[in-house]
């Protein structure tokens, strides 16, 4: 064990001496704090690095501010890719996406993250309790009790977190002692909340109801849409109970 860790650990300060390639630029424009316009891809062509596949090319979407989009389409089609293009994780290699009109390469990369709140196709699972697992949507400023609840609640995970013996005060996961496992359709809520608890003015979405059933999927969309009222959402789907809520559906 000890071999294998420190393989592990000469793995993560090679990670750690990496530089960058997606940089803040030297003079960032401010982030618009409620979209006016929309978020609009214009021209993007993008592959992944080492890969000869394009994943985008010429792609062109828009969204307008405030509305919902549903993103379907069969797997391997560059869903997936909108929403790491969004978050400005890569730069596409032309075209460019804009927010309000604006370049996300004029923006700075913090700036930016702080204003969309993600959640991707397979959730995190943090070992702690149920209110610091939804706490850290919003690390930087710690929420109130309130507010956890609240989220917790908007995401359909308080009815689940409240049958813990602690509640939320509950270690989750098994790697400690006391730790209550969830199922993966209960893990995903908690995700949700998270993202929720996160009360930036775009939302994305990726497959967010793939492990729940019909009737908890049909109670969580219907709390989404009333979350979402004067924010811009994109959510990424297969499945076509999900895409329905949408305003539109690309």
């Amino acid at each position: 064990e000890l071999y294998a860790n420190i393989l592990f650990l000469g793995n993560l300060f090679e990670f750690l001496g990496l530089s960058p390639t997606v940089v803040s630029p030297a003079h960032p424009k401010a982030a618009p704090e409620t979209l006016r316009q929309g978020i609009h891809f214009s021209g993007v062509r993008f592959r992944y690095p080492g890969d000869a596949h394009l994943a985008l090319d010429g792609f062109n979407l828009f969204v307008p501010a405030g509305r919902i989009a549903a993103i379907v389409g069969p797997n391997g089609a560059g869903k997936s890719t909108l929403a790491k293009l969004l978050c400005r994780f890569y730069d596409p290699e032309e075209g460019c996406i804009l927010l309000d009109g604006i370049d996300l390469r004029e923006l700075s990369t913090e700036d930016l993250r702080r204003h969309i709140s993600t959640l991707f196709q397979q959730p995190v699972r943090y070992n702690e309790t149920a209110s610091q697992n939804i706490s850290l949507g919003e690390a930087a400023h710690a929420p109130s009790s309130a507010e956890i609840v609240s989220a917790a609640q908007a995401a359909g995970a308080d009815a689940a977190i409240r049958r813990l013996p602690l509640g939320y005060d509950n270690l989750l996961g098994k790697q400690f002692a006391d730790g209550a496992e969830l199922s993966m359709g209960e893990w995903q809520r908690i995700a949700l909340a998270r993202a929720f608890v996160r009360r930036a003015p775009i939302i994305i979405l990726d497959e967010p109801t793939s492990n729940m059933d019909p009737w908890a999927e049909a109670d969580w969309l219907e709390r989404f849409r009333r979350l979402a009222i004067g924010r811009t959402a994109i959510v990424i789907t297969h499945r076509f109970t999900t895409a329905m809520i949408a305003d539109e559906i690309h």
